[in-house]
């Protein structure tokens, strides 16, 4: 009996506010699936589309990018950068015959641990249905 396909996220959250959030969330005890592998990065500014690419040529079914609430980032502006990089990211994962479920970004603050449950939680049940990706890479 085959077993039920478990997606693979990979999501780069805020040390500021979203990672904070999944450690809120973590120290709780929200239930969440376990499918994500969490980086922390200084600002979803800088994320660059580069690491987007990575994360899926490695093997990632799928992959968000989590920051501070716009208006409340750390650096000011970091994520009005990361949301325009959005237009691009989309564009590039269209041209390469990814579907656009596949990425998604959310704006989780640290007091928020129970949105970015759910955030998971939907994000699992949107990749389910699409299987493996199988575009880029299965590394992971």
């Amino acid at each position: 009996m085959a077993e039920e396909f478990e997606p693979k996220i990979v999501a780069f959250l805020c040390k500021w506010c979203s990672s904070a959030g999944s450690d809120l969330a973590g120290v709780s005890r929200m239930e969440y699936p376990y499918n994500v592998v969490p980086i922390t990065v200084m600002c979803s500014g800088s994320i660059s589309p580069l690491y987007i690419l990575s994360a899926f040529s490695r093997g990632a079914d799928g992959v968000l990018v989590s920051g501070c609430h716009p208006g409340d980032c750390h650096y000011i502006k970091g994520n009005f950068y990361a949301r325009r990089r959005i237009a691009l990211i989309n564009k590039l994962l269209d041209f390469i015959g990814l579907e656009p479920q596949r990425f998604q970004m959310s704006w989780v603050s640290a007091a928020e641990g129970t949105k970015y449950t759910e955030i998971i939680k939907d994000f699992v049940k949107e990749l389910k249905p699409l299987g493996p990706q199988t575009k880029l890479g299965r590394d992971l």
